[in-house]
């Protein structure tokens, strides 16, 4: 997903750290999230993603370094900001013997703008369970209670902490459907997640941590057109054939051949299939499969850090 986000920053994050002990949680982040985007912060468990949205939100106190919400200090006007924010944390507890329209009630009284609980309740397809209890609802509908609980004061900014952490694929595709649609309506959506594939579908831009430090930020087409080899071109042929001339194809950086399958490196997708095609042309050989993998964000971290997303 291409970015045109630029210049009006909602959300300013400025040299954050925070320790804990020994521990540096978030060593030195800085960043800006534009109005209007879906922005990611993607990384293992652990890189310190929670950390900067609890900054953000106020929930917790930085060691040095200043975050700013709307052109509010969080610091300073920890109130104000909460006021004009929803936030969906990593685990939400909810009083068992009240129903999801009383919960919704309850909170409007926190705030000075307040969304309709029905509307809210009809939007995120839950009009039915009105009068149920949260513990009654599947893993996916807590999930979309729990979001449209973060919209009930009308919030200019939507913050979600690992929103689909433990939903099936397809209660996971359906929220990103609705993250979608609250981002249609003009609300600028920040979000955590250690799913490339989520982050790909969803994000505007991405910042990628390891280790309490952003060590990539752009958008998924710019981080992956940043590796040196963004592309594997595979192709089935017959082993018989004289397979060496491919190694010296365009684009190609290296390549593995294993009884007939050639998986090429390459920096040029389009050019190295055109020199397949003159190959096969000279030798003979049979191209029986074609086939153009493109790079993902599982790439670009392990080209930046060394190490898989998911170690």
């Amino acid at each position: 997903m291409e970015s045109s986000f630029t210049g009006d920053a909602v959300i300013s994050v400025d040299s954050l750290k925070k320790s804990y002990g020994d521990l540096k949680a978030v060593d030195g982040v800085s960043f800006e999230v534009y109005r209007g985007e879906i922005f990611g912060i993607l990384g293992p468990n652990g890189a310190g993603k929670t950390t900067i949205l609890e900054c953000i939100e106020g929930l917790t106190e930085p060691t040095s370094g200043r975050t700013f919400v709307l052109g509010m200090q969080t610091q300073l006007e920890p109130r104000k900001v909460k006021q004009r924010i929803g936030v969906q944390l990593q685990a939400s507890a909810y009083f068992d013997y009240l129903t999801l329209e009383e919960i919704l009630n309850l909170f409007a009284r926190f705030y000075d703008r307040r969304a309709s609980t029905s509307e809210l309740l009809e939007r995120v397809g839950l009009s039915d369970k009105a009068r149920s209890r949260v513990n009654t609802l599947s893993g996916g509908q807590q999930q979309r209670f729990t979001i449209a609980a973060t919209l009930i004061n009308e919030p200019e900014v939507i913050i979600l902490d690992e929103p689909t952490t433990g939903l099936d694929p397809q209660a996971r595709r359906n929220l990103w459907e609705f993250i979608q649609s609250i981002n249609a309506d003009g609300r600028t959506v920040v979000l955590t997640t250690h799913y490339m594939e989520e982050a790909e579908f969803l994000c505007h831009r991405i910042a990628i941590m390891d280790y309490g430090r952003i060590v990539a930020l752009d958008t998924p087409e710019n981080l992956v057109r940043s590796l040196p080899v963004p592309f594997e071109v595979k192709i089935v042929t017959g082993s018989e054939y004289d397979l060496d001339g491919l190694r010296c194809l365009s684009g190609v950086q290296d390549v593995l051949i294993e009884e007939g399958t050639v998986r090429m490196r390459t920096s040029d997708a389009a050019a190295t299939v055109s020199g397949i095609m003159a190959w096969s042309g000279e030798t003979g050989a049979p191209v029986k499969h074609l086939e153009i993998i493109p790079s993902n964000l599982e790439d670009v971290f392990l080209s930046l850090t060394g190490r898989g997303l998911r170690e």
